[in-house]
């Protein structure tokens, strides 16, 4: 496999080509058991129809708590699985990024990550989930307690929790890092601030009521109206708009600031010190805290190296439209998540470094379509951004669902020189491609589809078909490529 770079905001390969990655999530959130040793989910049979999908990239979860679940003793039996897993993935032409997952911190306040010994709640009582999972990220005490900790460093056993975080990211590197289907490390999984996370979401909840109570984007007439249409729960979900969110979530944007510049950005540095230190050269991820997954303003700060800015980061942002984890899910909005992705797309050109969306998806039923047209949507704004994604996330069924009518479509993956634009036009079955070059190379174009025709500058071309892919050989000059399905 080709050695994946970082090239400002774009990746390439060691032919100098612009390559542009498509795919999922595989998290194994499992806590730690000592009769449970094997990664889940994936073998030879799931590996080769991601790859006869068109999918060449997999963001790779699991926990701090399942690698180290005594104080510096790791997992080598797991971790001999995901080294074979890694290791199919190369057979297949699949990358992976490594991802240490959390929610809520650790399954002692609710969710997953980290391992008990790690998670320090001074006492506090971590009570059941009653709504929704996120919940003690709201008000859960005991969670917020634990980030707080996590976040000072606290030493447990004479050593900081974020040096032993950073150890076991250094035991990784040295066991899998190497690995030919590594691109990178996904150094921790939507940060949240913890105690003054309590905070921002108080200012969220009065930013709300104050603009739909005063605020020029909501009108109860308008409301009042639209209650009593026979498509009341559509309508009335309509009138929260995503300008109505920015204006409700202002408030909560100075301490997502001030805990991204003074938290979090030190903790990347330290964390990518310690990887830099094992020998890696490979992509550092840098995700956007809980909160900036709404859209609030992600401040997250480049990671140096010896002093200059580290060439080989990624930005991978985090959005759902807050439709999407509730019943009503089929209502999500593409008004809504484009300002997020818009919001994403200012901080991408503010660090200047390439976009893998590391989680985004619509969770709807296994059954049902009513929500694919929000999952085209999304894929469209991704392929404007010349943006590489990894959906959440694989499942047992997901071959069989409704979602692969569109997951499942035609993209660059590897195109010399650079790419202008691209597109598919899934009611024409048409792709589209316009790139520029510097000399003769090979194009490969994902093609899940029988091709029918294939043009490049408006003349019929010779092509080969590999699988899932359709491969060109261009030449140097600026080209309009066109792909009839």
């Amino acid at each position: 496999m080709e050695h994946i770079t970082a090239d400002r905001m774009r990746f390439t390969d060691e032919q100098n080509r612009e390559r542009i990655f498509s795919g999922v999530n595989v998290v194994d959130k499992s806590p730690y058991s000592p009769g449970e040793q094997q990664f889940p989910y994936l073998n030879a049979d799931v590996l080769r129809r991601f790859a006869e999908n068109g999918w060449n990239l997999i963001r790779l979860g699991f926990t701090w708590g399942k690698i180290e679940p005594q104080i510096g003793r790791y997992n080598e039996a797991y971790l001999d699985s995901v080294s074979d897993i890694l290791d199919l993935c190369e057979e297949y032409g699949i990358y992976v990024f490594l991802d240490m997952h959390q929610d809520l911190y650790s399954p002692v306040t609710n969710g997953d990550g980290a391992p008990p010994w790690a998670a320090l709640t001074d006492g506090l009582r971590t009570n059941p989930t009653r709504y929704v999972w996120a919940e003690d990220y709201f008000w859960g005490k005991a969670c917020h307690r634990c980030f707080d900790h996590f976040w000072a460093n606290t030493p447990v056993q004479g050593k900081g929790l974020q040096d032993r975080f950073a150890d076991c990211w250094v035991h990784i590197v040295h066991r899998i890092g190497g690995k030919a289907a590594v691109i990178g490390f996904d150094v921790f999984n939507e940060p949240f601030p913890g105690k003054s996370g309590g905070k921002c979401f108080r200012r969220i909840v009065t930013g709300t009521a104050r603009e739909a109570l005063f605020g020029k984007h909501f009108k109860f007439s308008h409301l009042i109206a639209d209650a009593i249409s026979r498509e009341r729960e559509r309508l009335l979900l309509n009138h929260i708009s995503y300008p109505l969110l920015r204006q409700a979530f202002a408030g909560a944007a100075p301490p997502v600031e001030a805990f991204d510049k003074t938290k979090y950005s030190p903790f990347l540095q330290k964390t990518a010190d310690a990887i830099r230190g094992a020998g890696s050269d490979k992509l550092l991820f840098l995700e956007n805290c809980y909160f900036s997954n709404l859209g609030i303003p992600c401040s997250v700060q480049p990671v140096l190296q010896n002093g200059s800015r580290d060439t080989q980061q990624v930005f991978a942002p985090h959005a759902y439209d807050f439709m999407v984890d509730t019943p009503a899910y089929r209502y999500a909005s593409a008004e809504r998540v484009d300002g997020m992705f818009a919001e994403h797309r200012r901080t991408q050109e503010r660090l200047q470094i390439p976009v893998i969306v590391g989680e985004w998806g619509g969770f709807g039923a296994q059954d049902d379509d009513s929500w694919l047209g929000h999952i085209a949507h999304l894929l469209t704004v991704f392929d404007r951004n010349k943006w590489s994604q990894t959906y959440w996330q694989y499942s047992d069924a997901f071959f069989d669902s409704p979602l692969m009518r569109v997951f499942v479509r035609p993209y660059p993956q590897a195109v010399p020189g650079e790419i202008e634009s691209y597109r598919y036009d899934s009611i024409r079955h048409l792709f589209h491609l316009h790139f520029t070059q510097h000399k003769a190379g090979e194009c490969v174009i994902c093609t899940p589809f029988p091709v029918k025709r294939l043009t490049l500058d408006n003349e019929a071309a010779v092509f080969e078909q590999r699988s899932a892919q359709t491969v060109i050989h261009t030449p140097a000059g600026q080209h309009i490529l066109k792909i009839k399905f």
